[in-house]
């Protein structure tokens, strides 16, 4: 009698422990399952905007203006809006302009400018520019001249 009663006994022990390795086992799965099935929102592509052609669309006191970046460089193309006037009449001049600066990649979501041939003393402060959102085809951002307190944000749209 006390054999089967330890018998006994011993199966429960040994359903208990299978049943416990079974429900770690399924745990485990499902926390893999999880990880590995479920898409992320962000998708590791960030480097699509290390290169490429892109847009500044045009703002109040400035054109439209239009980004290449490869390797280290970046290429700015926009046109100045300059206001003229005489004694007789007034008007707008748009006077076409190219900048080549360098660009530094800290990480992906910050990186800095400085102008390869810097022409006031402005100029030859580095711009640092903080990505604050990304969207399939954009980023929003904030830069800084330098130290100083000039400060702006925008949104970069990918051409190509």
């Amino acid at each position: 009698m006390k054999n089967i009663e330890k018998r006994k006994k011993n199966i429960e022990i040994s359903t208990f422990k299978q049943k416990k390795g079974i429900a770690i086992l399924l745990s485990l799965f499902s926390l893999l399952f999880v990880l590995f099935s479920c898409k992320s929102e962000l998708k590791d592509n960030s480097n699509r905007f290390k290169e490429g052609v892109f847009e500044i669309p045009a703002g109040e006191g400035y054109s439209k203006t239009i980004i290449t970046r490869k390797d280290s460089i970046q290429i700015e193309e926009y046109e100045k809006i300059v206001s003229i006037s005489n004694d007789s009449t007034s008007g707008v001049k748009r006077i076409k302009h190219i900048d080549t600066l360098y660009i530094k990649w800290k990480n992906n979501f910050f990186y800095s400018l400085k102008m390869k041939s810097p022409k006031k003393e402005l100029d030859k402060d580095p711009i640092y520019v903080q990505i604050t959102e990304v969207t399939d085809n954009s980023y929003s951002f904030k830069a800084k001249i330098g130290f100083s307190k000039f400060a702006t944000d925008g949104t970069i749209y990918k051409v190509k």
